[in-house]
């Protein structure tokens, strides 16, 4: 497995109900936030990706499991890495600490398919396998298309 990017938020007031605790929505939103800092560690942003390569990641899956809430003003550790690259779909990995204490809030994952600008699946342009791994490609982490990990 690669090594996991951490990027850190402050919770915000508008993110937490009337008794200071997080909306659970907004867990998924510091995903995406976790996964667009991960890439640009990587080299390369969603942006790059539309623009230079005609390709965009379409969420066709989320998950969360939450462990312990989150608080007005708490700091935040999301730590995020990649599970699986297939020839057209990219799994993130996902873990949320709060900074202080070091408590795990949540974990979760979310499936992305590569689309064309008319949403129509196509393959992961060439170079971006590589800069999502980085160094540590295995052959246990690609995957053909229509072929489960075994």
């Amino acid at each position: 497995m690669t090594e996991w990017h951490e990027t850190e938020v402050r919770v915000r007031y508008a993110e937490t109900d009337q008794m200071g605790v997080v909306y659970h929505a907004n867990y998924l939103i510091w995903f995406e936030i976790g996964r667009s800092e991960f890439c640009r560690a990587r080299g390369f942003s969603y942006r790059d990706m539309e623009e230079k390569d005609n390709a965009l990641l379409v969420v066709a899956e989320s998950y969360c499991r939450y462990k312990s809430p989150a608080f007005y003003e708490d700091v935040l550790t999301v730590r995020t890495n990649v599970g699986e690259v297939r020839s057209r779909s990219i799994r993130f990995i996902y873990e949320i600490y709060r900074a202080s204490d070091e408590t795990l809030l949540a974990d979760g994952e979310t499936l992305h398919l590569v689309t064309d600008e008319n949403k129509k699946v196509r393959s992961l342009p060439a170079g971006y396998k590589e800069m999502l791994l980085g160094d540590e490609i295995a052959d246990d982490k690609i995957f053909p298309a229509n072929q489960a990990p075994s």
